[in-house]
């Protein structure tokens, strides 16, 4: 029986995959096989040491402490693309609240109740405060073409406008998907011509502050800014310069804070990207998968710190290893099992970056092998898993 821990309400149709004859689900344990999880920031939580994996029912993974759980061997996984389709429509709709002024718009007519009969004339002489420009054959930029940014490009030329990219990991398979967008292989390009800029950035150390002060340099001044990724992509102090100076007309960003509250020009919606109940459901199902697959059989599929690796088990018994990236991690492995006299029906190793990861797939009871693998430099975690 393997114990879970959900850090967050999750949608019963995602827990739905995880037998109870397998799994005991609660939001209790103390020292749970595995954590499903979708906002709740783990930064300064105790990893518990029987923790295998942590599957989170989203695409963001910035409130887990990636680094800690590959260091002990811990399998982090994701759900790309589940709630794509939320983000982009509500971009969408970012781009309208962007050009036309709506929000400021229906605050106004909220003054004019108790206006009585002359509520109609005060709306048709206070309207021109609130003018905007059409979308239709604007350009936007799209920063990050994956399962969000590409959706969002294929909606906006489907409103008529001119849809230009950037994302220095994009394969040609997918850039052909994408019909008439042009891909710029840089950003300051990407943003040096474009009305609108849609940011759809992973969170990482080479992103965080990219909307800073050399990007705006860059800008059309006027530009219209959204941003459904990650609020610390932007610089807040050069956003204020931004705006201030003109070069920003207005930002929209999902995810409020003290400063991006304060600012003129700047529409704060309260994390609404995913929230939708299709979008939650889909996240939950996929992560629950991805959990179940692993937990059952060892495969990875969507796991942020370490490689996709999945097999069919060819044998009685499934080993595998979690280890750090080397080049004679295999060679080990397989002297490990030779110096034990146990051969090796099936066997795969993958690395991704700094961490690896192996299968192998034996008949014999591997007990002899696992203290000889535990042992061997960079290895992080051994499971053994039984058919």
């Amino acid at each position: 029986m393997f114990e879970v821990l959900t850090l967050n309400k999750i949608a019963k149709c995602g827990l739905d995959n995880l037998s109870t004859d397998i799994y005991a689900i609660t939001d209790e344990v103390k020292n749970p096989d595995a954590i499903i999880l979708r906002s709740f920031k783990m930064h300064d939580m105790e990893l518990p040491e029987n923790l295998k994996c942590v599957a989170r029912a989203g695409a963001g993974t910035n409130n887990i402490p990636i680094d800690k759980c590959s260091e002990k061997g811990i399998v982090v996984f994701n759900t790309p693309g589940a709630n794509a389709n939320a983000v982009a429509e509500l971009t969408i709709a970012g781009l309208l609240l962007a050009s036309r002024k709506i929000v400021d718009s229906i605050e106004w007519a909220k003054t004019l109740k108790g206006e009585g009969d002359n509520v109609g004339a005060l709306v048709e002489k206070g309207k021109s405060a609130f003018g905007g420009p059409e979308i239709l054959g604007k350009k936007l930029g799209v920063a990050g073409l994956g399962a969000i940014g590409a959706k969002v490009a294929k909606l906006a030329q489907a409103l008529g406008m001119t849809v230009v990219g950037y994302d220095p990991f994009i394969t040609e398979e997918a850039a052909k998907n994408l019909g008439n967008v042009e891909i710029r292989n840089d950003i300051k390009a990407l943003v040096a011509d474009c009305d609108y800029i849609s940011m759809h950035m992973p969170l990482n150390d080479a992103t965080r502050g990219i909307l800073g002060k050399d990007l705006f340099a860059a800008m059309k001044p006027g530009a219209r800014i959204l941003n459904f990724s990650r609020g610390e992509l932007a610089d807040a102090a050069a956003l204020k310069d931004a705006i201030a100076d003109g070069i920003v007309a207005c930002y929209v960003v999902d995810f409020p804070s003290e400063e991006t509250l304060g600012m003129e020009n700047v529409i704060n919606i309260p994390h609404l990207g995913a929230s939708t109940p299709e979008s939650e459901d889909n996240c939950a199902v996929m992560a629950a998968k991805e959990l179940d697959d692993f937990m059952k059989f060892g495969n990875i599929t969507n796991s942020v710190n370490y490689p996709n690796l999945s097999a069919d088990m060819a044998g009685k018994f499934r080993v595998t290893v979690a280890h750090k990236a080397s080049g004679d991690m295999l060679a080990a492995l397989t002297k490990a099992f030779a110096d034990a006299g146990i051969s090796a029906k099936n066997i795969a190793c993958k690395t991704k970056k700094d961490n690896g990861y192996a299968i192998i797939d034996v008949d014999a009871d591997p007990k002899a092998a696992i203290e000889k693998i535990s042992a061997i430099d960079g290895v992080c975690k051994v499971r053994v898993i039984e058919a």
